[in-house]
């Protein structure tokens, strides 16, 4: 990627002098850099049968950094000039102070193109996406009588970066994103409940926008709502949990995920710090961040330090592996980087994120884990969950869930939250079922108050003895 052109800050920024003031800047540091980044977003929401929301934004500016051991200055701007760029260098230099450190080698260059470069903003005029968010609100309540409140949204966004080093090695990257969502509500005899469906990738609009696809989100949004408006009050106690394939695999993310981003282990604050190499997961469990899968909400070209993202074994049959790398913390590390050095913006700096993870699938068949749980609950659909990466504590809810004794699925339950840590959480796997699947497309992650899009992904799985907040047993 070191010939493509310095689009499109070319008009706004000179190459040579930017790489000049950045190369002064970082002198005697161990590494640096200046990101640049253009972004447009724009979000149409269609609730209760009128557009509730029609936002167009864009923002353009850039972060310099400057990184001396564990310490890293940084400073950015919404102005894209050689004078502030300036400024910019000579606040990121107070973390170097006299320097003494030996450049990093810049990363290794890429040609690959995991996504398109199209604006998915402009693939398809502003009256034919409120024209579809009106035909499937009108699809939706079609649907069912008992349908009263549907909402729907259309989100695409287009980011440009370019990621310029010192020793004058340039990487750029343009970034889609689509995504459509849709959320019901019904009622009956006084009840109401809600389901929502949704996803998109790095892609353009056009297959979103397809009849076919957001029919078939709306469908499912609906099915949810009625399974949940028959819910009965979920069982509280421990007790063997099955995990459906997919979107589940949030509660990995969260749990597990985190704790195996490098920052956390190299400081000790993590549950898995130390363990490389022992077994910390059962026999049979693999674990991958994977950012080189086509077109996926979580897949980068490269990470946001312009090192080309990677498929990265985590657990390895049961094994600590890996960990999930950024420049910085490889370095510390006495590691390479592996492709995960993500942020939010210009006005952030990078750290170790995930991308895509994910828990590749085993042999069993789904119908027949499901069918040697005695007293659990199998939970398919994820809400909002908590974790604490110093002892990978985590608190779930689910949004579908069913409860099932002597391998019968029973009733739907409501309110069910799952209970547990994820390092327990790993050695207590006890099946893993042979449909691996992805996550539609809708997940975003937080971490130190920046938020990433990512994926995740797992098989069914069997999980013994989480513990499980609900109604009274």
């Amino acid at each position: 990627m070191d010939s493509t052109p310095f689009r499109p800050f070319e008009s706004l920024l000179d190459r040579g002098r930017a790489q000049r003031v950045l190369s002064d800047a970082v002198a005697g540091a161990d590494d640096g850099e200046l990101f640049l980044e253009r972004s447009r977003s724009e979000v149409l929401v269609f609730d209760d049968g009128r557009v509730k929301t029609a936002s167009y934004d864009a923002s353009e500016g850039f972060g310099l950094r400057a990184v001396r051991g564990e310490v890293a200055g940084y400073a950015h701007s919404t102005e894209i000039s050689e004078a502030a760029l300036r400024r910019a260098a000579e606040t990121a230099r107070l973390a170097v102070g006299d320097g003494g450190g030996t450049l990093a080698d810049a990363p290794q260059g890429t040609n690959t193109r995991l996504y398109t470069d199209a604006d998915p903003i402009a693939g398809h005029g502003f009256p034919v996406k409120i024209e579809t968010l009106r035909e499937i609100d009108a699809f939706a309540r079609d649907l069912d009588k008992r349908v009263v409140q549907v909402s729907a949204t259309i989100a695409a966004s287009l980011q440009e970066v370019a990621i310029l080093r010192p020793e004058g090695t340039l990487v750029t990257d343009v970034r889609p994103m689509t995504r459509v969502n849709v959320s019901v509500i019904v009622e009956e005899n006084g009840r109401r409940e809600s389901g929502t469906a949704g996803g998109g990738g790095r892609v353009t609009l056009d297959g979103l926008l397809d009849p076919q696809d957001w029919q078939s989100k709306a469908r499912e949004a609906l099915r949810i709502a009625l399974v949940n408006l028959s819910a009965e009050p979920a069982p509280a106690g421990v007790m063997d949990i099955v995990l459906g394939p997919g979107w589940p695999g949030i509660l990995l993310h969260e749990a597990v995920g985190h704790g195996l981003e490098g920052d956390f282990n190299r400081k000790g604050s993590s549950a898995f710090a130390g363990l490389m190499g022992q077994q910390v997961a059962s026999k049979g469990v693999t674990v991958l961040d994977d950012g080189t899968i086509p077109d996926r909400r979580g897949s980068i070209s490269v990470d946001d330090e312009g090192t080309p993202s990677s498929r990265n074994v985590l657990i390895e049959d049961g094994v600590l592996v890996g960990y999930m790398q950024d420049r910085q913390n490889a370095r510390l590390m006495g590691v390479a980087p592996t492709g995960n050095g993500r942020r939010q913006s210009y006005a952030h700096i990078p750290m170790p994120r995930m991308t895509n993870t994910y828990m590749l699938g085993g042999q069993a068949d789904p119908a027949d884990i499901v069918a040697d749980l005695k007293d659990g609950i199998w939970a398919v659909g994820f809400g909002g969950g908590q974790v604490d990466i110093t002892n990978g504590k985590f608190v779930f809810s689910c949004t579908e869930a069913y409860r099932v004794k002597n391998g019968k699925v029973g009733a739907a339950v409501k309110g069910a939250t799952l209970i547990g840590d994820g390092a327990t959480a790993l050695k207590q796997i006890k099946a893993l079922g042979n449909d691996m699947a992805l996550d539609p497309g809708m997940g975003n992650c937080g971490k130190a108050g920046q938020w990433v899009p990512v994926g995740v992904g797992q098989p069914t799985v069997m999980i013994g003895g989480l513990t499980v907040g609900g109604a009274a047993a």
